[in-house]
């Protein structure tokens, strides 16, 4: 089916960068990431970003990419940050005349696109400095001044909660059932790309040392230089760990394809119960699904 946009999404591993880039050639596309990690330059490896391994271009093969290793290891970004890029991104398409295609796993920015976000305050420097030095101070302390439906534990969340928290006097969770604003693809085609999971953990304990050859040993002594939270991409604390003599390249390996397996499998619980495709290949994608699709 020919659309005015196409979401391409689902599990690590599962080929839908290989099939959104050829989808967008095929009807004269861009390609937007949706992956939360990927946006980050110098993590291409970890990340296993379309340009891993490639010169940080515009574009691949005459495909226009966007939003792929734009921001810096030392810069945050939050879900509304990014729907805010992806709305500049799919506007600038529109106007070129390119059909925008985005793809990535990130369930939190698939949402976002889809169906919007709850309106967020504004968030002063200094309660943001403030809520991120007291998660690097004492994690538990912030999340004492939470409530106990927010249920994430990673410093970015937590940081993100208590500055609200400071800013407002209201918890997150409070804004966060109000009525969403600001979908950029509510006309999108939404594609599921979803082997099995017995697919996907071979496709992982292959990709994985390919991954650590192909530089990612060195892109975790940047992440370790940044202060980068280390815990935000499956493969980057594991090879933090590495990297500072804490395990051996074996255990490193081991560990990252197991944490990696083990998201794959949350990401499929996700996108079953979560994301209503228009469209499920379930097998790595072949140009014959391009044919499929498109007829």
């Amino acid at each position: 089916m020919k659309a005015n946009a196409y979401i391409v999404t689902g599990p690590t591993a599962s080929g839908k960068s290989d099939f959104a880039h050829k989808l967008a050639k095929a009807v004269n596309g861009v390609v937007i990431n949706c992956d939360s990690v990927q946006i980050y330059r110098g993590i291409e490896n970890i990340s296993a970003s379309p340009f891993a391994g490639r010169e940080l271009t515009d574009s691949i093969d005459g495909v226009p990419y966007r939003l792929f290793s734009v921001l810096p290891l030392s810069e945050q970004i939050s879900v509304v940050d990014y729907l805010n890029l992806a709305q500049l991104e799919y506007d600038k398409a529109i106007a070129n005349g390119l059909i925008p295609v985005f793809v990535g796993g990130t369930g939190m920015y698939v949402n976002a696109l889809l169906n919007g976000v709850s309106p967020m305050p504004k968030i002063s420097p200094e309660n943001r400095k403030r809520a991120r030095d007291l998660v690097d101070f004492d994690i538990c302390s912030a999340r004492a001044l939470l409530p106990e439906d927010f249920l994430y534990s990673d410093k970015q969340r937590v940081a993100r909660a208590v500055e609200v928290f400071y800013e407002t006097g209201r918890h997150l969770t409070e804004f966060q059932r109000e009525a969403r604003i600001g979908a950029v693809l509510g006309d999108a085609c939404k594609i599921l790309v979803r082997p099995s999971i017995d697919v996907l953990r071979t496709r992982i304990a292959e990709r994985v040392p390919k991954m650590l050859a192909g530089g990612a040993y060195d892109e975790a002594q940047l992440i370790l230089n940044s202060g980068w939270d280390e815990n935000r991409a499956i493969g980057a604390a594991q090879l933090c760990k590495l990297v500072r003599g804490e395990v051996s390249q074996s255990e490193c390996v081991e560990s990252w394809v197991t944490k990696t397996n083990q998201y794959a499998k949350r990401q499929a619980t996700w996108f079953r119960t979560q994301f209503n495709p228009d469209i499920s290949i379930m097998h790595v994608p072949t140009d014959l699904d391009i044919v499929q699709i498109l007829k």
